[in-house]
């Protein structure tokens, strides 16, 4: 099931009016709110706390590339004083929000973002003003079957509308590309792009949930769940971030479906991803040496986040699409800094990011991580013992590991380390052993050249034309910048992909020695 977000707009079109007012609800009893009786939703009592937001900003798309608006969104007040709640999606990384309450499109008013979380896909922002009216949370348990309604200001019209349905499921857990939550409402009252941020209510108008996403070919739409938004609302309001680096992601997947990353479509300002340098266009692969979006979902992102905390220091590595190059660095510590692209010691550039997806594997012992193609499935994780006597951790991984050990045949990479090589080695050396034997298969070397990334420090070499298939050879040797080990990363190749795959193997490598 292929769930979208209901914020961006492709087109704008008019929305359906609701042609009456259903009754009464409870709602907040801010100045505006009103009881008219019993037995069903205030439609305007609900509409007069229901607010519709656009995001100005720089914001840029994997599809349409660079755009100012973000689209309109839905949210909606929680208190009198001017706390509504919405969507991240809808609001993060905003330059400006343009608000206006009430469906009335004559008088905008300015709002301020408050707190926010990526992973649970939720946002506080204040408007100015007292005595307001508010929705307010239902009290009992949400059951499945229980009527409900969506409000909000779909297809970015100024029109409020109102849609009915029941609850299909209670409680359930939705990862999407946008949001990982662990509780979520299930429900079949329509919702369409542009209700993002909008309520989910009882027939009292009390919260149920708050909409986010939905699937228009199996009619089905998802609430982040009342508990969900009761447990972070307070920290909101008080500005303190949850689960949050401050990014306005989603995870990106390729033509097959495979994950590429987490893209980045805008950044908020002042935020741990903006002090590390990340930009909109950034395409997150990798934190904490885990493959970001590999199911097509923000979920281990946010796994990262909910193991190490927002505010632990975490390593990263991003493509930037714009200028086609790789960095690394740290949330909470030291900012991204470009990495050799090895791709250009043999004459090329690195290749578009949607040249495939990846995965992450391991050596035996855990300590060695990498980024590889999903097709280069047989792994050799076990340690070996130098001619020197150092003792290597590290892994071999081929799509056929036989004939990647003993020939050209098979595409395949190798990245050891050693903390024992660090005091009789240096990369110059590891480079010398690498390159044994390559001459005799027909390898000619394209030189030497000098090789940094955000932690380590030290040489590359491509070697082209090997063996009876043409193969390219690229081996990096480098001392942690750290000096605790030396390691060596070698990928051969025979193709463009294998190239790029290359790049990506070198920019991921982790050692935790």
């Amino acid at each position: 099931m292929r769930y979208t977000r209901r914020r961006r707009l492709a087109v704008v079109i008019a929305a359906t009016t609701a042609s009456a007012c259903l009754s009464s609800c409870s709602i907040g009893t801010g100045g505006e709110s009103e009881s008219t009786g019993s037995g069903g939703v205030d439609f305007q009592s609900l509409q007069s706390a229901t607010i519709q937001i656009e995001a100005l900003g720089t914001f840029v798309s994997p599809t349409e590339g660079g755009y100012e608006s973000a689209g309109r969104g839905s949210g909606f007040l929680i208190s009198p004083d001017g706390y509504a709640l919405t969507n991240n999606h809808v609001v993060t990384g905003a330059g400006t929000l343009e608000v206006w309450r009430n469906g009335d499109r004559s008088k905008t008013l300015n709002a301020k973002m408050v707190g926010s979380s990526e992973c649970l896909d939720l946002a506080v922002v204040k408007i100015e003003g007292g005595d307001l009216p508010y929705i307010a949370f239902r009290d009992d348990p949400v059951s499945t079957a229980d009527e409900v309604y969506a409000v909000g200001f779909p297809l970015g019209d100024p029109t409020f509308t109102m849609t009915k349905g029941i609850v299909s499921k209670a409680d359930t857990s939705a990862d999407t590309p946008w949001a990982s939550l662990d509780h979520v409402v299930e429900h079949d009252a329509r919702i369409r792009g542009g209700n993002s941020g909008g309520p989910l209510v009882d027939h009292d108008g009390k919260l149920v949930g708050v909409n986010y996403a939905g699937d228009e070919q199996h009619d089905t739409n998802l609430a982040i769940h009342r508990d969900e938004v009761q447990r972070i609302v307070k920290d909101l309001e008080a500005g303190k971030n949850v689960l949050s680096l401050g990014i306005n992601g989603e995870a990106l997947v390729d033509d097959g479906g495979r994950g590429l990353g987490v893209w980045v479509n805008s950044v908020s300002s002042g935020s741990a991803a903006d002090k590390a340098g990340v930009e909109p266009g950034d395409l997150l692969t990798s934190m904490e040496g885990v493959s970001l979006g590999a199911d097509g979902t923000l979920a281990d992102y946010c796994s990262v986040l909910e193991t190490h905390g927002q505010d632990s220091t975490l390593s990263v590595e991003v493509y930037r699409t714009a200028g086609e190059k790789y960095l690394r660095g740290q949330f909470n510590g030291e900012p991204l800094t470009p990495t050799t692209t090895v791709s250009a010691g043999i004459g090329g550039a690195a290749q578009s990011a949607d040249a495939g997806g990846f995965t992450t594997v391991a050596d035996d012992s855990g300590a060695v991580r990498v980024d590889v193609p999903p097709a280069w499935s047989q792994v050799d994780g076990s340690a070996f013992v130098d001619d020197k006597n150092n003792r290597f951790v590290g892994l071999e991984v081929s799509s056929d590991i036989a004939q990647y050990k003993n020939g050209w045949g098979a595409v395949g990479a190798s990245v050891l380390a050693s903390t024992e090589a660090v005091g009789n080695s240096s990369p110059g050396e590891l480079l010398d052993w690498a390159a044994r034997g390559l001459p005799e298969s027909g390898c000619a070397s394209r030189g030497r050249m000098d090789y940094r990334d955000a932690q380590h420090t030290g040489l590359f070499e491509a070697w082209e034309n090997c063996g009876p298939t043409k193969a390219k050879y690229i081996v990096v040797a480098a001392k942690a910048d750290n000096g605790r080990y030396l390691a060596l990363v070698a990928v051969q190749a025979n193709t463009a992909d294998d190239v790029a795959a290359a790049d990506r193997v070198v920019n991921s490598f982790a050692v935790g020695l």
